[in-house]
Order: structure tokens, then C-alpha cells, then sequence
């Protein structure tokens, strides 16, 4: 297990990527040097999220667009007309060669992209790359401070969190996992009445829904004999040689010139790799974990020998988490966005099959209170997290109904209902803190060593964000 490096910045004030406004998108942010990967799922399921090595977390109570960690279960996920219609196009395509216009004004079928906030988007799950604080982090010998915490952590110090539970029904009390399956009887029972009333025809009828296709379905059509061959390679992002490689460079470019208009001379080779290649996470290879080990990763698409989509996605103990999506807007067409999205859920099922804990696609955050950014919640089995217990609720449509009325929700309606993972004053003598390159401490021998910090109100602060296990485990900046 590698050891979580991070350096707090406080409140963050910068322009909205969703509604254009100047300086209203309020938010907390740190720079992670090392994250363990059990680390940033449990602050994923806190609200932060990364870009690069930089990580957020909204102020929702008070910036202008509230954003709600939004996830989908990737074992009950249903394909939508929509989504088949998609996957079909891409299907002749591939087949046949014909490039199919898009018809108007179908569920998911617009052109746009999950980022482009003027015009209608596709299912995808990107969003606008936030404005990075105008500081500078501490320049720390990352390997160096990683040895020195393993050496001094405690034998019987807590470091791994447990395992994800299933999710209930907006309580604290345990739940039966929710399933959106009928229930077995009483579809069997109306299926005999049917066949007793109509005969053989019904049971004709009957096998014919049974096998409905499905996701996999769909991706699994004999490609030996189709014009275009498509070709999913995941890369690790750490291979710089394929991440950076000409071809997705160009690919990058064409996409944020074309789709977002970027100013051309600011879409640099460093940019890039601060933003979809640079990251915290370290590859971790657990033998109860999938064969390319947790991290990050790039999934390249290949048409023939022609890239023209990258996803860049995280791999965690308990989910595929989509990073960034950009593709070649000359195949607009085959609407690349929703189909990325429809492939991340694919990836996710077969990696459940060995470890079925990861069995969640997380697509960042949905924000209600922009219509044009509703797009994520058309993915059937989706889930908010309610940003005041961090408990995951089926986004229905009374949730939807209550974000019409204001744009910030508790979302869970149990009063009683609390975060099991707050940090209390009481635990603020476990807090890690790297203090120089050579000592880390918890902050009780920290105030032996020192006395009492001038900063201890923003200690507490970053623990509240982080909760109590992970401010337990990580360590905290704190170098004079």
C-alpha cells in the first residue's frame, strides 16, 4: 500500500465551468503528491474529485452550482432505446461503412459533448476542466517522505478502510440492496396465466422478451468479416511513451480547438499531461484485485490504425471512475460520447465478474440546477451522494422534483441520519502531518515536539473534508 501525500489550499474561488459565471464557483482544493487508491475512493465518496494531481470538492451550500456525486451500478444498469439505437449505429458502421447522419432531436443522440455547456450533450462523463489555484505546491522527495511514513506508522494503525457496502434507502440503518427486478412470483404467475389464456403463441411471445439483448449483446458481434475493425487498448497512464504519443497529442488538440474552442496556443504538451496524464495514484497490483492492478488508465480507441477517442479513467477498490473523455469530431457521428460511456459500463461488468465489489461506474458529478448538464441522470441505476451524510440515494424522480424547488438538497430526508465518518475534535491527536522531509508525526506528538499550531483551525477544517479515516491515514502538509 502506498502512502496518501497532500497539501491543503483552503477555499477556492474561480470561474464556473457550467454557467460561465466570474469567481462564483466556490470550492475546497489540495494538491495530492501520492494517493493510495483506497484513499481517493473514500474521497470520492466524500464529493472530491481529481484533475491531474490537483483535487476538489464543491462548497455546495454556497457556490452557484451545486454538484452531486453521481454513480451507476454498473451489474443493474439498463440499455435505453436510445443507447441501443447508438450501439446499433455504431454496429453498421463498423459492418458496412456507411455513415449514418444522426436523426433529430433522439434521447442521447445530439451532437456536443458532456463538456460543452452550449449545446445539447451526449451521455458522457466528462466535465470542464476546473481552474487550477495559483499556487504552488511544496517541492517534497515524494519516495522519500513515503519510506519515512511507513517506517514510522504504528503496527496496529488502521490502514486499510472497509469494504464498500451495498447501497440503502437513505438511512443509516442497513438496507436490502435495491433492485429495480420484479418480483419473481408474481411475474410468474401472470406468465402461466398468459400461457394458460393464449397457448403456445404466448409462450412463444414470452421467450422472445426473455431474450432481450443485452449490453454485452451488443458489443459482441462477429467483427471477422466488417469493413472497420475498433480496437479498445487500456494503457497506463504512467506510460508516458503511449499516453503522450503523437497521435493522441493531435487527437487532444483537434478535440478542445473543435468541440470547446480553445485557444490553440494554451493546448501545449505540459497542459495536457497536467491535466489527463499527471496523477496521484500509484499502479497497486493486490492479488484479490483485477489483473491491470487499481490506478490510472487511458482507454485508447483504434478504428483500423486511426485513434479517435481516448478515456481516461481511474480503476479504485470499488469503481471505474471516468476522468475525461475527447475523441476526433469527424465521427461525431457514431456519438462517440454516449458510445465511451456504454463501453466504461461494459469494462466495469467484466471486472465485476473477478471482483465483485468494483461493480460502480462513477461519472463525476451531476448538477441539476444547469438542465443542460441533467444528461448523466439518464443512465438507468444511478445514484446521488448526499453531500451532508454521504450516503448513496437512487436519483428518482421525487429527488428531482426537490432540486426544481431549490438547487441545494440535503437529499437524505431522515433527519436522524448523520456522516459515520466525521471527524470530531476528539480525533484530531491521530491527524498525520509531515512536518520536514525527515519528520511526520500525528498531531499529539506533533504539539510535544512544537506546541500548539497557529494553523490548527485549518487542520480541522481539511479533516472535516477528508473524514476522520482518511485524516487518520494521510498525511497532511505542514511543512514551515
Amino acid at each position: 500500500m502506498s502512502v496518501s501525500i497532500v497539501q491543503y489550499y483552503g477555499s477556492q474561488q474561480s470561474k464556473c465551468g457550467y454557467c460561465a459565471g466570474a469567481n462564483c464557483s466556490l470550492s475546497h482544493g489540495m494538491h495530492a503528491y501520492r494517493l493510495d487508491c483506497q484513499d481517493y475512493q473514500d474521497l470520492i465518496d466524500r464529493g472530491w474529485r481529481r484533475c491531474g494531481n490537483y483535487c476538489y470538492k464543491l462548497r455546495n451550500q454556497e457556490t452557484c452550482c451545486p454538484c452531486y456525486t453521481i454513480k451507476c451500478d454498473g451489474l443493474e444498469f439498463k440499455l435505453s432505446k436510445s443507447n441501443k439505437r447508438i450501439l446499433r449505429r455504431m454496429n453498421r458502421f463498423l459492418r458496412d461503412g456507411r455513415r449514418e447522419s444522426k436523426p433529430e432531436g433522439g434521447e442521447g443522440d445530439q451532437e456536443g459533448d458532456a463538456d460543452d455547456a452550449t449545446g445539447a450533450p451526449e451521455v458522457t462523463a466528462s466535465e470542464p476542466q476546473p481552474q487550477l489555484p495559483d499556487k504552488s505546491p511544496a517541492v517534497i522527495n515524494v519516495e522519500q517522505v513515503a519510506s519515512l511514513a511507513r517506517a514510522q506508522k504504528k503496527p496496529n494503525k488502521q490502514t486499510a478502510a472497509p469494504a464498500a457496502e451495498a447501497p440503502t434507502l437513505g438511512s443509516n440503518k442497513s438496507a436490502a440492496p435495491i433492485s429495480n427486478k420484479p418480483c419473481k412470483k408474481a411475474k410468474q404467475m401472470r406468465l402461466e396465466r398468459r400461457q394458460a389464456k393464449l397457448g403456445d403463441s404466448a409462450s412463444t411471445s414470452t421467450k422472445s422478451l426473455s431474450q432481450e439483448k443485452s449490453l454485452r449483446d451488443f458489443l459482441s458481434t462477429d467483427s471477422e468479416t466488417n469493413k472497420h475493425q475498433l480496437k479498445i487498448v487500456l494503457v497506463a497512464s504512467s506510460d508516458t511513451q503511449r499516453t503522450c504519443a503523437d497521435a493522441v497529442i493531435a487527437l487532444y488538440r483537434k478535440y478542445q480547438i473543435t468541440i470547446h474552442n480553445d485557444n490553440p496556443a494554451r493546448l501545449t504538451l505540459a497542459s495536457m499531461q497536467r491535466f489527463l496524464v499527471k496523477s496521484p495514484l500509484k499502479n497497486e497490483k493486490p492479488s484479490d484485485g483485477p489483473e491491470m492492478g487499481y490506478g490510472s488508465f487511458h482507454q485508447q480507441y483504434w478504428l483500423d490504425d486511426n485513434l479517435i477517442a481516448v478515456g481516461v479513467i481511474d480503476i479504485l477498490p470499488g469503481c471505474v471512475s471516468s476522468v475525461y473523455f475527447f475523441y476526433d469530431p469527424e465521427y461525431s457521428f457514431l456519438s462517440l460520447g454516449t458510445y465511451g460511456s456504454l463501453r466504461e459500463i461494459d469494462f466495469v461488468q467484466s471486472l465485476a465478474e473477478n471482483v465483485p465489489a468494483l461493480k460502480y461506474y462513477y461519472m463525476g458529478f451531476y448538477i441539476h440546477s444547469c438542465p443542460k448538464m441533467r444528461y448523466k441522470g439518464k443512465l438507468s441505476a444511478s445514484y446521488l451522494l448526499c453531500p451532508e451524510t454521504y450516503e448513496w440515494l437512487p436519483l428518482t424522480d421525487a429527488i428531482r422534483a426537490k432540486l426544481d424547488e431549490q438547487k441545494y438538497q440535503r437529499l437524505n430526508e431522515d433527519a436522524t441520519a448523520r456522516d459515520v465518518n466525521e471527524f470530531l475534535l476528539e480525533h484530531l491527536d491521530e491527524v498525520m502531518l509531515l512536518l520536514d522531509a525527515q519528520t511526520c508525526a500525528d498531531y499529539k506528538h506533533y504539539k510535544q515536539l512544537r506546541g500548539p499550531d497557529n494553523d490548527v483551525d485549518t487542520i480541522i477544517e481539511y479533516s472535516k473534508l477528508v473524514g476522520k479515516a482518511c485524516a487518520h491515514r494521510m498525511l497532511y502538509v505542514n511543512m514551515l
